[in-house]
């Protein structure tokens, strides 16, 4: 422990390091005693006051794209632009207070060995600081301080994913003195996903596909699957329901180094939230800027695009919402979307309409199928 407290240290001196560390629940430990006793050091001294935390700042602004050297993959990245949370402005009280508690929290779950969801967190701190948490977005920001200030990922300190995720086709997976999971031979439900990122980290995988395709939507996902579309078009099948979580994320990040000779093709709406879930599994997000690397992956945008909407009946184009122009609006402003999704955005917000998948089932049931591999023999993704 006095090792990892010396390298805490060092750690709280370099303020130019932003990213999360992966550490020991020892590591992790020290450096919330080192936060501590910075504090304390300062409330004892001569000239006693109640500092400011320095967070790494979590807003476009703070953000970059790194583009991979030696790789096509490229992730976001935040800067050493600082934000704080102080007990001196009123407004801002509760925030400074709800890190302490959270960051008070991570110390009894790591002592303890264990480790919990954000979900569980939230309703011990509901029960044991009512006047301070009163929702679960006020838990999913304070952990996200905590990893700012801290700079080590969630997982390090005991905070375990909740997985939406479904994988399916030609992959075996194994852990560590485990049997073998045959994920062609799951059902068209497809295999769960583990919320445990540890155990997606020591996965054996072995495969015979030749492609990963990323499907957006459960419904779509289980379509596919019955179809046994990964047996016409040797693939991997992977979904996490909508918005990715961070257990997908992290068990296709994992694939595409295992396996990086297989393109990765994304299947998603036509409409900002789709794209915006394509760019989330390709570069990471900015709210998690300092844990992107370890979850970025180089996607490829399969469909539907725009060059698909000839395939669709005009009836079944949607308008779109003005939650749709929001995330859109967002994209836009964003340094990390390329030029050719750029023109896709601003040909959904100029045509007002939006395109789901099913909108194909207008061609049949068995269709997606043949789209995918029609798209796939032409190369048709960007």
């Amino acid at each position: 422990m006095e090792e990892a407290c010396k390298s805490s240290l060092n750690f709280f001196s370099d303020q130019h390091l932003c990213h999360a560390d992966v550490l020991s629940p020892p590591e992790a430990i020290a450096r919330i005693q080192v936060a501590v006793l910075n504090f304390l050091r300062i409330l004892t001294s001569p000239a006693p006051a109640i500092s400011d935390l320095p967070l790494v700042a979590r807003k476009s602004s703070n953000s970059r794209l790194s583009q991979g050297l030696l790789t096509q993959t490229s992730w976001i990245f935040l800067t050493n632009a600082f934000s704080t949370r102080s007990l001196a402005r009123p407004n801002a009280a509760k925030t400074f207070i709800r890190v302490w508690k959270v960051m008070a929290m991570c110390s009894q779950i790591l002592g303890q060995e264990k480790k919990v969801t954000q979900r569980e967190i939230f309703y011990k701190l509901l029960c044991d600081s009512p006047d301070y948490f009163s929702s679960q977005s006020q838990v999913n920001r304070t952990v996200q301080d905590v990893v700012a200030l801290l700079r080590c990922s969630r997982y390090s300190l005991g905070i375990m994913a909740s997985s939406r995720g479904l994988v399916a086709g030609r992959l075996l997976l194994q852990e560590p003195n485990q049997g073998v999971v045959d994920c062609a031979a799951c059902g068209f439900s497809g295999h769960g996903i583990s919320g445990d990122l540890s155990s997606i980290d020591s996965l054996i995988m072995k495969t015979d596909a030749r492609y990963i395709i990323v499907v957006e939507k459960h419904a779509i996902f289980q379509r596919l699957v019955d179809d046994r579309v990964f047996n016409q078009i040797p693939s991997i099948l992977i979904t996490a329901k909508g918005y990715p979580d961070i257990a997908t994320r992290l068990l296709l990040h994992r694939m595409s180094r295992a396996f990086p000779d297989l393109p990765i093709l994304a299947l998603v709406d036509w409409n900002p939230a789709g794209l915006a879930i394509l760019c989330t599994f390709k570069f990471g997000s900015i709210g998690m800027g300092l844990e992107a690397y370890r979850y970025a992956c180089n996607v490829k945008w399969l469909g539907v695009r725009g060059d698909d909407l000839e395939l669709i009946p005009e009836q079944a184009l949607v308008p779109l919402k003005p939650k749709d122009l929001q995330i859109a609006k967002s994209l836009m402003s964003s340094e990390i979307l390329q030029e050719n999704y750029r023109e896709e955005l601003t040909l959904m917000v100029e045509s007002g309409q939006r395109a789901e998948i099913e909108a194909l089932y207008f061609h049949g049931y068995d269709y997606l199928g043949k789209f995918i591999a029609k798209k796939i023999v032409q190369a048709n993704y960007i």
